[in-house]
């Protein structure tokens, strides 16, 4: 046996003042330096050979080839691109001019680190111009799956780590059993993968001319497939999931109002923007549940009192405001503007409020216009400040007002509890980033009044058909939204029973208690 040690490695000046000049040059042919190779020439060459390339030496290592260019670079590769921390060869019983050896190679990539063993040979011919025994260079020397066809060894990621994502019991969720998550779960996947506790499969690989993998050497880990938890409802999101896909452009989020957390999110187009939580547009009449809550806590006005509600009217001589279909009450109270959704009855209150109050309202109590940290990117709402126009149009959730189902069903499930809690669609010890708080919450006597409106809304205001025969603890609130150059209104509805809010909008799609309404009723009666 060829006993294959660590020499001393000799400094690569006076080794490769020879080796450079008689290896690539020629030089002078010695006496002796013809005919095969001997033996012992054998023997020694390959013992060189293997002990440079242990220690790492690579340049000595491919000047006892005859390809040093070839070999040096092959070498380096190995080592750097296979990521082998540290090589032991030990050479066999030589067999005329070829030799056998054994190789172990510790791999080390990102952290992980494993032992590969295989037997590899190489060949030991005579230098053609200078005479002196060299390894027959060729890329299966270093492996003998590697070609010229495939020269290269490279160590790395065979795969992306594999997440799954499942919902608040641990029942996994795809997107081919429920395909508006799809950009949900790979925003997901993306975000927790690290804390996923997955680990993805590290493989070495013979790589072709063009680097691509081209066979499979070795398994250094299988990898191991990690888990995102999040608050999602499976049986929420698949009624969710129906109830979007009966209405173009609908988006529906299904939220607790004890925890904020989100059981279903659902948009009928299927595109890697997610409207229900990105989408910035006016909530309409929905928002009159802020409107209210800032008037009710002004003191400027309670359900019981009389508020006219007129087919049309002007703020400051500003624009004209009307009702859906031009309805009128002269006779209305607060609480019956608000179940019967009229325009005209919340701006005449506008001269109560500051220009500031709503927009101070939302952010203050409802925490609209905060940063959320929802678990994924979203849109947390907008409310200006504004004067004339712009303050009338506010009050019925039009003019600047930007918000989308989430938000929406946020504050519902705020005007029932009273108390702002950020929604998360992920366990909230996952997100890092500090949770958004509001500065106080409603008031006790707010709450009640506010409820009282909303459940009025739901048995005999806009709302009732759509909540017909639901029992518990309900409320809801519709709207129907004006948007520029769009000839019919987007409608809007939002809900909750018991401890489920949820709020949707189908573009174009009118009244909100015609086609947004069913869509919420089908995620309330999915949550017992």
């Amino acid at each position: 046996m060829l006993g294959v040690t660590a020499v001393a490695v000799v400094g690569v000046a006076g080794l490769g003042a020879y080796n450079l000049y008689t290896g690539l040059t020629g030089g002078d042919r010695g006496p002796g330096h013809d005919g095969p190779v001997s033996a012992s020439e054998v023997r020694e060459t390959a013992r060189d050979f293997l002990a440079a390339w242990a220690e790492k030496n690579d340049v000595r290592a491919s000047q006892l080839t005859n390809d040093a260019a070839s070999a040096v670079a092959a070498l380096s590769g190995y080592r750097h691109d296979g990521h082998v921390a540290k090589l032991t060869l030990k050479a066999g019983r030589a067999q005329g001019t070829r030799v056998p050896f054994d190789v172990r190679a510790d791999i080390s990539y990102e952290g992980t680190r494993a032992s590969w063993s295989y037997a590899s040979e190489l060949s030991v011919v005579r230098g053609r111009t200078t005479g002196r025994p060299l390894v027959d260079w060729m890329p299966s020397v270093l492996h003998p799956e590697l070609t010229a066809d495939r020269p290269a060894l490279r160590t790395g990621l065979a795969a992306p780590p594999s997440v799954r994502v499942v919902d608040r019991d641990g029942k996994e969720l795809t997107k081919e059993r429920y395909p508006s998550l799809g950009p949900v779960l790979a925003e997901l996947r993306k975000r927790y993968a690290a804390a996923s506790g997955t680990g993805g499969r590290i493989e070495v690989w013979a790589a072709g001319v063009d680097d691509t993998p081209a066979k499979t050497l070795h398994v250094v880990a299988k990898g191991r497939p990690g888990t995102v938890h999040t608050t999602l409802d499976a049986r929420v999101q698949s009624r969710a999931e129906e109830a979007v896909a009966r209405r173009s452009g609908a988006s529906v989020v299904a939220l607790k109002p004890s925890t904020g957390e989100v059981l279903a999110v659902a948009n009928s187009d299927r595109t890697e923007f997610n409207p229900a939580f990105q989408g910035a547009t006016a909530p309409g009449s929905t928002f009159k549940i802020i409107t209210s809550a800032a008037l009710l806590e002004s003191g400027k006005v309670t359900p019981g009192r009389p508020v006219p509600c007129p087919k049309t009217i002007s703020y400051q001589q500003g624009m004209t405001f009307h009702n859906v279909e031009d309805s009128e009450n002269p006779a209305a109270t607060f609480a019956q503007d608000f179940a019967a959704s009229c325009n005209t009855a919340f701006v005449s209150l506008a001269g109560d409020l500051s220009d500031s109050a709503v927009a101070d309202e939302a952010r203050a109590v409802f925490g609209i216009g905060l940063t959320w940290h929802v678990g994924v990117e979203t849109f947390d709402g907008s409310v200006p400040t504004g004067g004339g126009d712009d303050k009338a149009a506010a009050l019925i959730g039009q003019g600047r007002v930007q918000m989308n189902p989430l938000t929406v069903a946020s504050v519902a499930a705020t005007a029932q509890t009273g108390t702002f809690r950020q929604p998360v669609i992920v366990p909230r010890s996952l997100i890092r980033e500090e949770q958004a708080k509001t500065e106080r919450g409603l008031s006790p006597a707010a709450v009640r009044q506010l409820r009282s409106m909303m459940r009025l809304t739901a048995t005999s205001g806009t709302a009732a058909r759509a909540m017909s025969g639901l029992s518990g603890d309900i409320g809801a609130k519709t709207g129907s939204a004006e948007i520029d150059g769009q000839q019919t209104t987007n409608a809007w509805f939002t809900a909750y029973r018991n401890d489920i809010a949820a709020a949707a909008v189908v573009v174009g799609g009118g009244h909100g208690g015609d086609t947004a309404g069913p869509v919420v009723r089908d995620v309330l009666t999915a949550h017992g």
